[in-house]
């Protein structure tokens, strides 16, 4: 058999095993997401909506939609791949993995696209749970992909390097915390950057955040509040980042072997 198709199986028995644990549990997986973007519909968008009317010329539920599937994109590619990376780490699996013939992007590549199928449908679900509370319209398929894709690998790959450090399950739940929430929520999702003072707009280009869900919102909207050629630069520029650290931390054994 030749390297190419062996790595193919490795590739796919890794992502079948990734998304199987999650479809297993779907109850726990999928289900949470739903229920907590149709309260931040109701709440966001149908009371305190209506009290603001329009942001950047479109009603506000339409305009917070995207900012909404994006938080649950990132925050499902994160938590799925940091938790069963460090499950695997813990039970010390991952280690037979490791010396085996499966190359390190392999490796990477399975466990990436484990956490990508589960955002992906999530954002299927909280798209279709946005159809009931807002008229959806989407101007630039393409982008609105790209950037999906993009974001989600970005938070599958920072999800496993955070696994690889974390000594504890606690260390996990310290990046979403203290990290993700932050960033996400000063990210554009809930208003425009134009609005904020000069001094703090300057600040917010400094989020990443900002970038995707901005990239993300042009797709929908056709509009955003950074340079859309800007937003695919960070997002492509993050990727090589993140996936440049996981591949050297894994290759190297770093955190795992003893």
């Amino acid at each position: 058999m030749s390297h190419s198709a062996s790595n193919f199986i490795a590739l796919k028995t890794i992502w079948i095993k990734e998304c199987t644990r999650f479809l297993r549990i779907w109850v726990q997986t999928l289900v949470p997401p739903a229920i907590t973007m149709t309260l931040y519909f109701v709440i966001f968008g149908s009371i305190v909506g209506e009290r603001i009317g329009e942001m950047s010329g479109v009603g506000y539920m339409e305009f917070i939609v995207p900012g909404l599937i994006m938080m649950s994109v990132i925050t499902n590619s994160y938590s799925n791949v940091a938790s069963s990376f460090f499950s695997a780490k813990f039970q010390r699996n991952i280690e037979e993995m490791l010396v085996s013939p499966v190359p390190t992007s392999v490796i990477i590549a399975g466990y990436v696209g484990g956490g990508m199928a589960r955002a992906m449908i999530v954002a299927v679900i909280v798209t279709c749970v946005s159809f009931l509370f807002a008229d959806i319209q989407i101007a630039h398929v393409g982008y609105v992909v790209l950037t999906v894709v993009l974001t989600s690998t970005l938070f599958c790959l920072g999800g496993l390097i955070n696994a690889v450090y974390g000594k504890t399950f606690d260390d996990i739940s310290i990046v979403p915390t203290f990290v993700l929430t932050p960033l996400t929520y000063l990210g554009g999702v809930f208003y425009s950057v134009s609005l904020l003072p000069e001094f703090w707009q300057k600040v917010s280009m400094a989020n990443p955040v900002l970038y995707m869900v901005n990239g993300f919102r042009y797709g929908f909207l056709g509009q955003s509040d950074v340079g859309i050629g800007i937003a695919i630069a960070v997002l492509v520029g993050f990727n090589v980042l993140f996936f440049a650290m996981a591949y050297y931390i894994l290759d190297k054994g770093i955190g795992i072997r003893s």
